[in-house]
């Protein structure tokens, strides 16, 4: 890593690398914060070019952290505007959920503020 912040280069997202431009001290990384952002475990794409786990999955590891928390897991059952479903999908970043719903036999897709913004149907789950 040391290496890689001297000599700098341009990192798989187009960008010039991390270490490089803004980050001062390496704090380590971890296979389970890749796991928590939903990528693929494969080294060659987790990988920087040091070789090691990427900075950035360390670097945006607190903002998945603090959706997955406010979000419904997956298979949980929830109320929805249009009904009752069950989790089916969620995309963290843009805090998305996906239902399916039972009585639609449909996925559809909802905001979280959509959801939480409801007090009768605030994301709960259902008994």
């Amino acid at each position: 890593r040391d290496e890689a912040k001297m000599l700098g280069g341009i990192g798989p997202c187009g960008r010039m690398l991390c270490c490089s431009t803004f980050l001062g001290d390496f704090e380590p990384v971890s296979i389970k914060m890749a796991k928590d952002q939903n990528l693929s475990l494969n080294p060659s794409k987790i990988s920087g070019l040091c070789g090691r786990l990427m900075c950035c999955l360390k670097y945006e590891n607190d903002e998945y952290e603090e959706a997955k928390a406010l979000m419904p897991d997956i298979g949980e059952r929830i109320k929805t505007p249009e009904g009752a479903g069950k989790v089916v999908g969620l995309n963290l970043l843009e805090r998305v959920v996906q239902v399916n719903l039972s009585e639609q036999e449909q996925v559809l897709e909802y905001s979280w503020e959509e959801l939480e913004g409801r007090q009768d149907t605030v994301p709960q789950l259902m008994k």
